[in-house]
C-alpha cells in the first residue's frame, strides 16, 4: 500500500520526472570528462627521463621512492639504489629488492647520520663514494631508474659539491628516471627537477615515544 506520492511521477500530467540529481552529477562529469580529454590530449612528450624530488619534514619520502622501484621492476626494467646515509640498517625494502639480483644494482654506501659518526671528514669520503658509484650506474644503459636516497642530506651538509651534482643530474641520459630522497632539498635541485612532492608532517607516533619498528620503519 502506498504511503504517499512517488516524487518521481508528475501526477498532474503522467510522466516519469527525470532525476534531477543525477542529471545534474551527468552534465558535470561529461564536462570534466571533456576537460580531462582535452588536457590529456594537449600532452605531446610521449616519454622522457625524470628528476624527482622527495623533500620535506614528513614521513614517506625513501618508501614512496622504493615503491616507484617496485612499479618499475613490475615493467620488468634494470633499477639502481643508491644509499648515502642509512648505513647498514637490514631494511625489509632490501631484503625484497635484493630479491630481484638480476635486475636490482644496490649500493648502501653511508655510514649512518652525521651525528652518528661525528667526523666530517669521514662523512665527506663515504658522500663522495657513494656519488661516484650513483656516476657509475648513472652511465650504466641498462638502468633505467635510480634511486639516490637521502642524496639532499649530503648535499644539505655539504658534503657534496651542489653545482656539480645538479650539471650531472641535468645532464644525464635523456631515458634514466632518478629519484633524489631526503630533508632541505636545495633550491637548485628543486629548480632542475622535473616532479618534486614535499611531505608534510602533520602527526608522528615518534613524538608520542614509539621508537622505530621493524616492516614501518626499515
Amino acid at each position: 500500500m502506498s504511503t504517499g506520492p512517488d516524487p518521481s511521477h508528475d501526477p498532474a500530467h503522467g510522466h516519469v520526472i527525470p532525476d534531477r540529481e543525477g542529471e545534474r552529477h551527468k552534465a558535470k562529469m561529461v564536462h570534466r570528462k571533456a576537460v580531462q580529454d582535452a588536457e590529456v590530449a594537449s600532452k605531446t612528450v610521449a616519454e622522457k627521463g625524470l628528476l624527482i624530488v622527495n623533500t620535506g619534514p614528513g614521513k614517506g619520502k625513501s618508501t614512496a621512492a622504493f615503491g616507484l622501484l617496485l612499479r618499475a621492476l613490475g615493467h620488468g626494467w634494470t633499477v639502481g639504489v643508491v644509499q648515502f646515509v642509512k648505513g647498514a640498517w637490514d631494511t625489509g625494502e632490501r631484503r625484497v629488492l635484493e630479491g630481484f639480483s638480476d635486475r636490482v644494482r644496490w649500493h648502501t654506501m653511508g655510514e649512518g647520520f652525521t651525528w652518528e659518526t661525528q667526523d666530517k671528514a669521514r662523512d665527506i669520503a663515504a658522500a663522495e663514494a657513494a656519488w661516484a658509484q650513483a656516476q657509475a650506474l648513472m652511465a650504466d644503459p641498462a638502468v633505467r631508474l635510480l634511486v639516490l636516497d637521502e642524496l639532499n642530506i649530503a648535499l644539505r651538509y655539504d658534503y657534496l659539491p651542489l653545482d656539480g651534482v645538479v650539471a650531472a643530474l641535468v645532464a644525464r641520459r635523456s631515458d634514466l628516471h632518478v629519484v633524489v630522497t631526503g630533508r632541505n632539498a636545495k633550491p637548485a635541485l628543486i629548480a632542475a627537477a622535473d616532479l618534486v612532492t614535499e611531505m608534510t608532517l602533520v602527526k608522528h607516533h615518534f613524538a608520542a615515544g614509539v621508537k622505530a619498528q621493524a616492516g614501518i620503519e626499515f
